[in-house]
């Protein structure tokens, strides 16, 4: 399944359609303004809430969270000690990690279990400007958390890369 997310979907306080290949409005990424801290809600085409995204308050490093019905499903740091700058790790709720890595500031990194590709996120395969797909690989895999995981990491190397 791929998806094409467009990358001013990162601005707070608007809405912005995510779609599938043939055009169709999948998700929404609902950008809450006016928040103490960045905030997004996910939600599908009934405009039902999927996933909330916000960035935890109180940490040493900055992390993105994501819930599903208020409970922690992930949260997203980058991690400590990596050769490679882009390099985030996802620990999941039931104990499990994921692993980000690639180029994730010029949209084109992949997100792994174990070893075992997920979901491969590029701007190779499009034409339209300012917009990245979401090549979710495995047909047993959560796209709105992958789409979620997508966004926060690239939230959190676009605010490092600001604050340097």
């Amino acid at each position: 399944m791929r998806f094409l997310v467009y990358d001013r979907l990162l601005g707070f306080g608007d809405d912005y359609w995510i779609e599938d290949d043939d055009g169709n409005k999948v998700f929404l990424v609902d950008g809450k303004a006016m928040r103490l801290r960045d905030t997004w809600e996910l939600k599908d085409a009934q405009g039902r809430v999927l996933v909330d995204i916000h960035q935890k308050m109180l940490a040493l490093r900055d992390t993105m969270v994501i819930e599903r019905d208020g409970e922690p499903l992930a949260r997203i740091k980058r991690k400590r000690l990596s050769l490679l700058r882009n390099h985030y790790r996802v620990s999941l709720a039931d104990g499990n990690e994921l692993d980000v890595s690639g180029k994730i500031l010029d949209r084109e990194f992949a997100i792994e279990y174990d070893g075992e590709l997920l979901a491969v996120v590029s701007r190779r395969w499009l034409t339209l400007r300012d917009t990245y797909g979401v090549d979710v690989v495995r047909d047993d895999a959560d796209p709105a958390l992958l789409i979620a995981l997508a966004v926060c990491v690239i939230h959190l190397a676009e605010k490092e890369r600001e604050e340097e």
